[in-house]
């Protein structure tokens, strides 16, 4: 495994397994067993909220539910959420085309029609290294953190470059078995701790030590936050 380095970074091995054993923890929930249909659907509502609340765009959930959030940003955000299922298959095996999906699905309406599905040109070297990492065998949840994390240091989908890296980690994680059922809103999770998702995923940029563990240590974080969120989001339909 190529990241397979990065468990070996202080405290990232153990935190990540913490986060596994809280959303383990929430799939046993007896709501799981007959409504798991229905949290995945709000999962998905909540962490579409979540991204487009992180660019600016933020609406109440009764809004998004309704249908009557009609920004754009917000838009996109759903339409990228709701297409996840139906892109996990294919992202392990062709993923530069799963990105420009996703990049088209969360910039309609927001990006000029001929450059959607096209990342900036100067992406192309780093976006090469990613595509290698997804088709080839990782930890999912590792790989999902450093998926999120590079996405957003490249910056290769311009105005939506934030709702297509979101996207993008939370289809690792369906697609490569952590979150089957797409049940996590980790974008939820993200949002929360707004502060340290802006300056954990500042100091990966910088490809240090230090600043990967941040980064790392944060989407552990934001995972159990999510998995808290679904175990609600089951609590209420029981």
């Amino acid at each position: 495994m190529t990241l397979a380095p990065l468990l070996d970074l202080a405290d990232i091995a153990d935190t990540l397994a913490e986060a596994r054993a809280s959303f383990d923890a929430t799939l046993r929930h007896r709501a799981m067993r007959k409504q798991g249909g229905q949290v995945a659907v709000e999962a998905g509502l909540r962490t579409a909220r979540a991204s487009a609340a992180l660019e600016g765009h933020d609406h109440d959930l009764d809004d998004l539910r309704a249908g009557t959030a009609l920004d754009p940003v917000v838009q996109g955000a759903l339409r990228v959420s709701q297409a996840l299922e139906g892109l996990a298959p294919s992202w392990p095996r062709a993923p530069r085309q799963v990105l420009a999906k996703l990049h088209m699905l969360a910039g309609r309406g927001i990006v000029p029609d001929d450059e959607l599905g096209r990342p900036a040109p100067g992406a192309q070297a780093r976006l090469d290294t990613l595509v290698e990492l997804v088709t080839g065998k990782e930890d999912t949840l590792l790989l999902a953190a450093v998926v999120h994390g590079e996405l957003l240091a490249l910056g290769a989908f311009g105005q939506v470059n934030g709702v297509v890296a979101r996207g993008a980690a939370r289809l690792t994680l369906i697609a490569g078995g952590f979150d089957l059922r797409g049940l996590l809103p980790i974008d939820l999770g993200h949002l929360d701790r707004e502060p340290e998702y802006r300056g954990s995923q500042a100091t990966f940029a910088t490809g240090t030590p230090d600043g990967l563990r941040s980064w790392l240590k944060h989407y552990a974080a934001a995972v159990t936050r999510a998995a808290e969120e679904t175990t609600a989001i089951c609590d209420g339909l029981v």
